[in-house]
């Protein structure tokens, strides 16, 4: 059996001021068309379906339309929810769905749910795994310690009936790193679960069970661990981070004789992400613009501040998102310590101090009194700042 791995969809996101809907339903229809040249028998969708847990109304319609797409071509889909996703929302009308070979598993119920499948004489088992916190999890097995995300997903697991002699695969929405004997898969710390900031990290060891795990939560494809244990990424690029990465989907391919195979098909998004840097006049020479419709994270290499920079921009690259810039002035600040400058200084003198950093002169009152304001509203200073 054929499978298409995706997550992240996102839907309804927008990128600065943009609107992606029509970006989204483009990649949409592209994946429809890799799944007919592919004879895909089902896609693993794993969460993070929409950008938020209230989605829009055209974000619902794009989802409609690509799971009706999906059924008329018999094509199964296996969706779980991600950290995005209103669980109920997504759940809504997935007995329904079911009829038409779309498994939804949005809200953890305290068992890890599975449709199973023959492909001649292989059978295969789909696990489907929403995205849970170890609160959830506690209260299905009030017996088992569980205190971290790693605690859950491992109970979850251990408590679940899995057959060797089956293909197993897993579509779960988690943060899953390197297992602690193997520092080296982890990067530059050894994790078994640790965490990073406020975010905790699950193991990859505890997935030990399954031939193929499709995951979603992080936006860069990328394996954990092993080949078959894989983030697909997000279809579209969604921060600058991504600009320079090409997008591809997992084209998974299961069978008893070879056991899991995996191919990555690139993708083309109907207007691509793109960090420029240099001059104004520099980009904006006729030589230089490419793509001009094409989303634009700017970096102008000017000592001067432009007037209206984003205006003029956008009169070439209608599709600029963000402009920044990177000179002497931005550089000096890098270097500032801001500990040392904020010591005994008052509002007033902080924000003159920057100013004239990053400006080269000094601030007039009518922008001070705008910097007041917001800082009020921002409530960093009272009405007597």
């Amino acid at each position: 059996m054929k499978f298409l791995h995706i997550g992240d969809l996102h839907l309804g996101k927008t990128l600065g001021d943009f609107d992606l809907a029509e970006d989204q339903k483009y990649i949409l229809d592209q994946i429809l068309c890799i799944a007919d040249k592919e004879s895909a028998d089902g896609v693993l969708i794993a969460g993070d379906v929409y950008d938020k847990s209230v989605p829009s109304e055209a974000a619902t319609k794009l989802l409609d339309h690509f799971l009706i797409e999906l059924a008329k071509r018999e094509i199964k889909v296996f969706m779980v929810s991600g950290n995005h996703d209103s669980d109920h929302r997504l759940n809504y009308g997935s007995t329904l769905f079911a009829a038409n070979q779309v498994f939804i598993s949005a809200v953890f119920d305290g068992t890890l749910h599975k449709q199973s499948f023959c492909c001649g004489d292989t059978g295969i088992d789909i696990y489907m795994l929403p995205f849970v916190k170890a609160s959830q999890v506690r209260r299905y097995f009030p017996e088992e310690d569980i205190e971290s995300y790693d605690d859950a997903v491992r109970t979850i697991i251990r408590n679940t009936p899995i057959n060797p002699k089956n293909k197993n695969i897993l579509v779960a929405h988690q943060f899953v790193s390197g297992r602690g004997e193997d520092p080296a898969l982890a990067g530059s710390e050894s994790i078994g679960t640790q965490s990073v900031g406020m975010v905790e990290k699950i193991g990859y060891g505890c997935f030990d069970d399954f031939d193929y795990v499709a995951l979603g939560h992080i936006h860069s494809a990328q394996r954990v661990g092993r080949d078959e244990i894989r983030y697909a990424g997000s279809p579209l690029k969604y921060s600058l981070s991504e600009a320079d990465r090409e997008k591809s989907i997992p084209l998974i391919t299961v069978s008893r004789e070879e056991g899991v195979k995996i191919e990555l098909v690139p993708l083309k998004p109907m207007r691509d992400m793109r960090h420029i840097k240099g001059t104004l006049k520099e980009l904006l020479h006729k030589q230089n613009v490419k793509a001009p419709e094409d989303f634009i994270y700017a970096t102008l290499t000017d000592e001067d501040i432009i007037n209206d920079a984003m205006g003029i921009f956008q009169q070439v690259y209608p599709n600029t998102v963000r402009i920044d810039y990177d000179n002497s002035h931005t550089r000096e600040i890098e270097q500032v310590d801001i500990s040392r400058i904020a010591e005994n200084k008052s509002f007033a003198e902080l924000i003159g101090d920057f100013y004239r950093l990053m400006y080269g002169c000094e601030i007039t009152e009518e922008e001070m009194d705008v910097m007041r304001m917001a800082a009020r509203e921002a409530g960093v200073i009272n009405e007597a700042g």
